[in-house]
């Protein structure tokens, strides 16, 4: 039972990874876009904000406490409201 619970969490971690990696390819795509229409205070901002999501949460994955993963999904989660806000 124990394998096929780690075998689901793999799927869903890559589920996840794979996600973010889009998610994170589309926010590249669009500040190349700002960029070219001269937008570079924006959409800097939003390259930050909107590639920092996932990689705090693959970090979260490989917290080494419970602290340290709360701290780092409450850091992913900060960053998708202001890539959401730009």
């Amino acid at each position: 039972m124990k394998m096929k619970r780690e075998r689901k969490k793999k799927i869903i971690n890559l589920r996840e990874f794979l996600f973010w990696l889009l998610f994170s390819t589309k926010i590249i795509d669009l500040y190349k876009f700002m960029q070219e229409k001269k937008e570079l205070v924006l959409s800097k901002q939003l390259l930050a904000s909107g590639t920092s999501i996932g990689a705090n949460i693959r970090e979260a994955a490989a917290a080494s406490s419970r602290k340290d993963f709360v701290n780092k999904m409450i850091i992913a989660n900060k960053e998708a409201k202001e890539t959401m806000y730009w």
